[in-house]
């Protein structure tokens, strides 16, 4: 529509340059006729004038009456409103750290972090109710870290209770529900790995279904682009919010410092992001970076909850993948 909406006007021009060009004995009779044109729109132009100024007059007066003085107030009212808002939602970050629930290097360190973060906690594992219960009492969101199958790796790195694609209708239900049950303070879902379960329509509907009935909200972790969550979500009328950027897939605190630098360029044009980093591995690594980072990004980014983000409504932005 754009490409028709500007090179219609071209053509036109065009077709009216070609008509004097091919009729040299004419050219007198088109001159004339361009004056005339270039006559009756400046007195249009005259004529709008006095109409905008009287109007601007009529506004910033009021001319006397209640209406007048009304529209003036309802406008700067409105004018320091929409400002406000721009300005308190204008950039949002939602930190998530995944795998809690082990006792994984970096799990301390993660939740003394100057900014309330979204807590993943694995079901079944040693420390899933010390993890939810400290996340809980520090003021942290709490979620379920949902072990499913990837397309790529042995099904014996997930974990007890995950999900896989040859398990029955009733055992899936099964294991989210108990494993929903297993993490204090669940209040959200997400998947753990997971490319091939999240791109399962059978298993998604599933899954989601019970996280409505539970009434949690589900974040998309993103790890495969055939993700069928935003449909069967949307389908389900189920909360979600999606994963823009990982911070730590490789385990460096060159890497993790390049991402926060992906994280800065993304806020340049989206108001909010979510980004996941992980303990474990890079956890301590993650943490520091994290530590050093939040201090800087605070002059111009407010750093929330996963909840801030679906109270303003669910986030499907293209996935900013690391190293992209």
């Amino acid at each position: 529509m754009l490409q028709a909406y500007f090179t219609a006007p071209s053509q036109t021009m065009i077709v009216n340059g070609e008509g004097c060009e091919h009729k040299l004995s004419r050219q007198q009779d088109c001159d004339t006729e361009r004056y005339k044109r270039a006559d009756r729109y400046k007195g249009k132009q005259q004529a709008v004038k006095m109409v905008m100024t009287v109007l601007f007059m009529t506004i910033l007066l009021g001319v006397g009456s209640p209406v007048g003085n009304d529209a003036v107030s309802a406008q700067s009212s409105a004018f320091h409103m929409n400002a406000a808002d721009e300005e308190q939602g204008r950039r949002t970050v939602a930190v998530v750290i995944d795998d809690f629930g082990n006792g994984m290097d970096g799990t301390k360190e993660m939740l003394k972090l100057p900014i309330q973060i979204t807590a993943a906690i694995m079901p079944f594992m040693p420390t899933t109710k010390q993890d939810a219960e400290e996340a809980h009492r520090l003021g942290h969101d709490v979620i379920v870290h949902m072990p499913m199958e990837p397309n790529k790796g042995l099904k014996k790195w997930l974990g007890p209770g995950a999900l896989t694609t040859d398990l029955s209708d009733e055992e899936v239900r099964k294991r989210v529900e108990d494993a929903i049950n297993d993490v204090p303070y669940a209040i959200g879902m997400n998947n753990h790995m997971g490319s091939k379960v999240t791109s399962d329509e059978r298993m998604m509907r599933i899954v989601l279904g019970v996280c409505k009935e539970r009434g949690l909200f589900f974040l998309d972790s993103r790890t495969s682009y055939k993700t069928v969550v935003p449909k069967i979500a949307a389908e389900l009328q189920v909360p979600i919010v999606s994963n823009d950027v990982f911070l730590d897939d490789v385990y460096t605190v060159q890497h993790i410092s390049k991402q926060i630098r992906v994280l800065q360029k993304y806020l340049e044009s989206h108001i909010s992001c979510i980004t996941i980093g992980h303990v474990g591995p890079p956890g301590k690594k993650t943490a520091s970076v994290l530590q050093q980072s939040i201090p800087v990004m605070q002059t111009n980014v407010q750093f929330v909850k996963l909840t801030a983000l679906i109270r303003g409504g669910s986030m499907n932005d293209p996935l900013v993948l690391p190293n992209s």
